[in-house]
């Protein structure tokens, strides 16, 4: 990579951002396409947002991704759009003279990663773990691919009773079904489920499990991810004989939406980034039928 006068500035705001593997397969992605681009982590605490970005702005930075916890404040910031403003967050910025256009890119990776388990989804139950921004994005998606009736499970009762809310609002055809956070009612809705989903931090830390068995015939998908491809909440779906997924494939996917929307191309491909990351962290290869070469 040459940088000169020319090269076009991208990166990724959070706080923090050390961990990001954006910028590994972001600068990836440029340099399969041969642009005069570079793509850095920004560190931004949360009441210096504003600041950045009208700096971001000023300095003239061309796009940046947005991580936690800025993805619900900078929706209030910018020009977001439709898909953007029903999730309720933003994760990825364009500059234009008018200032920032935003949208989230979120749900088209989980998309894309159910494409590449080759699901099927529409009329089947769908059981979905948490209540944030993540858990709205994949709400989004699941809305568009047509699933039956979603199960949404959560600990914080007052945090699924928004969620509730907001999906009765915004997507009405939608059938949800709150979940109380226990082992009976979880283990029901499992059984019946084509997909598990989780988007908590639950099971996470090293030696935690997770608290229900996952039991069932299907597939998984974790909206988390580790270093070794290895979440307890897999770790759990693997052992019922379920196909399970972790978040890098999500992230990868998520980011290849937001680069073609920044440069107006195709998506990059997925599929040999992946395995890319996949062997920069050492961790064994994820097979997703739908993202091989047909």
């Amino acid at each position: 990579m040459e940088i000169n006068g020319m090269t076009k500035l991208y990166g990724i705001i959070g706080w923090p951002v050390t961990h990001s593997l954006s910028p590994l397969f972001q600068n990836d992605f440029i340099k399969d396409a041969g642009m005069n681009a570079a793509y850095l982590p920004f560190a931004v605490e949360p009441e210096q947002l504003v600041v950045a970005l009208s700096g971001l702005q000023s300095l003239g930075v061309e796009g940046v991704n947005v991580t936690v916890p800025h993805k619900e404040q900078v929706l209030r910031m910018v020009d977001a759009d439709a898909d953007a403003r029903h999730i309720g967050a933003v994760n990825t910025l364009r500059r234009s003279d008018a200032g920032w256009q935003a949208t989230n890119t979120d749900w088209r990776g989980f998309s894309a990663v159910v494409e590449g388990l080759e699901l099927d989804l529409k009329g089947k139950d769908v059981l979905l773990f948490g209540a944030g921004g993540t858990a709205r994005a994949v709400l989004h998606a699941l809305d568009a691919l047509q699933v039956g009736r979603l199960f949404i499970c959560n600990r914080n009762p007052q945090r699924l009773a928004t969620l509730m809310e907001h999906a009765t609002n915004t997507y009405p055809k939608l059938t949800c079904l709150p979940l109380k956070w226990e082992a009976a009612a979880v283990a029901e809705a499992t059984a019946s489920s084509a997909l598990l989903v989780n988007t908590t931090t639950v099971g996470l830390k090293d030696g935690e499990s997770f608290p229900f068995p996952l039991c069932g015939d299907g597939a998984a998908i974790d909206a988390v991810y580790r270093p070794d491809g290895v979440t307890a909440f897999c770790l759990a779906a693997g052992e019922a004989g379920r196909k399970a997924v972790d978040g890098l494939p999500m992230l990868i996917a998520q980011g290849a939406v937001a680069f073609a929307w920044w440069h107006g191309c195709m998506l990059p491909d997925c599929r040999t980034t992946l395995s890319r990351v996949e062997a920069h962290l050492g961790r064994t290869a994820t097979h997703l039928p739908g993202w091989s070469p047909r």
